[in-house]
């Protein structure tokens, strides 16, 4: 027995601790960034937000948590049992998944592989699958609208996510993370990239079916979209899948972009700070944008979505990644790994 544990139970546990300490902390963060979108859009909108259940109402997700995982799961009589109930489940496991290869500091990274994009591009290509799932197994038009609809939205903006990335691997030469963050850019690479900053910031919307792209779920005209014939535990299982996906795209947006879990700006001095906690405060400006934006602006009709997405930002990146690449040959400055 103890030879057993030596060579395969020890090994076995650590690898186990390791997930729980990445899913843990994004499970808490999930939780309270409810919270703190209701308290900055409380804000926003001059009232006041959750203010009864604990001190602040810091103690309002866990009684949100409570209520939902305690309410009755009513299953349609005319919908597909098993899809029914797999859809959220897949929603937020693909949603946890992703996380094995996002490094959050130096050597902070459960599976540090070479081809960690090409990881994340497959796990959310899979995402649009729970939403359809949902929409076909409810047997309802409402939720199949909305199925329909949010494949399409994601279908539509990754096209133009995947040529933003394509940018930045120009830059950097390289698949994995968390090269992609300690690979040095010259200060020009950081100008032309910053419009690509802006298209993923607004196509990550539009993949998360958050305001002002979120159609899927449209309440004035779909009354609640995919999960219109979800209750309890099963739509809190979509909810949570929808801000941990918020999450991630954050993290993203922060190793593709801002540096990853390094100082702003390059300045030595803030070394002092753990990378960590600038990993943390770079994902949360970006929350703070999806939240700023879901309580500012009106909802899109879905012709506009689609031109948006076709007809302005695929061209508009696919002329940026010729005019980047054009640029970079001109300068040879390609890094050595695609030379």
């Amino acid at each position: 027995m103890n030879e057993f544990l030596t060579n395969h139970g020890w090994p076995l546990l650590l690898i186990v601790l390791q997930i729980l300490a990445f899913l843990v902390p994004i499970l808490i963060s999930v939780a309270y960034l409810i919270y703190a979108e209701r308290k900055v859009m409380g804000a926003m909108q001059l009232r006041q937000g959750p203010a009864t259940v604990g001190p602040f109402g810091l103690l309002q997700p866990i009684a949100d948590a409570i209520k939902l995982f305690s309410k009755e799961i009513i299953i349609p009589t005319q919908a597909s049992p098993a899809v029914f109930i797999l859809a959220p489940m897949l929603t937020l496991f693909l949603s946890l998944v992703a996380w094995s290869v996002i490094p959050v500091n130096e050597n902070w990274v459960i599976a540090n592989i070479n081809v960690g994009v090409l990881y994340l591009f497959a796990v959310s290509s899979v995402g649009v699958y729970g939403v359809l799932m949902a929409g076909w197994a409810s047997n309802s038009r409402y939720a199949f609208l909305g199925g329909m609809r949010s494949a399409a939205q994601m279908v539509s903006y990754e096209v133009s996510m995947g040529l933003v990335i394509v940018c930045v691997l120009l830059c950097v030469g390289s698949l994995n993370l968390t090269e992609i963050v300690t690979t040095p850019r010259a200060p020009w690479m950081t100008v032309m990239l910053f419009p690509m900053f802006i298209v993923f910031l607004v196509s990550i919307l539009a993949e998360t079916n958050r305001a002002p792209f979120d159609l899927p779920e449209g309440e004035s005209e779909l009354s609640g979209g995919f999960m219109v014939e979800y209750s309890g535990m099963a739509f809190a299982l979509f909810f949570l899948g929808e801000y941990a996906n918020m999450i991630l795209m954050s993290a993203m947006g922060v190793i593709l972009f801002l540096g990853g879990w390094l100082p702003p700006f390059g300045i030595e001095a803030l070394a002092v700070v753990p990378g960590i906690i600038w990993f943390g405060l770079k994902t949360a400006c970006i929350l703070f944008f999806f939240i700023w934006v879901r309580a500012s602006l009106p909802r899109y009709r879905y012709d506009q979505l689609m031109r948006l997405g076709w007809k302005i930002f695929l061209p508009f990146t696919l002329i940026w990644v010729i005019l980047l690449s054009g640029t970079m040959l001109y300068l040879d400055a390609f890094p050595q790994q695609i030379n």
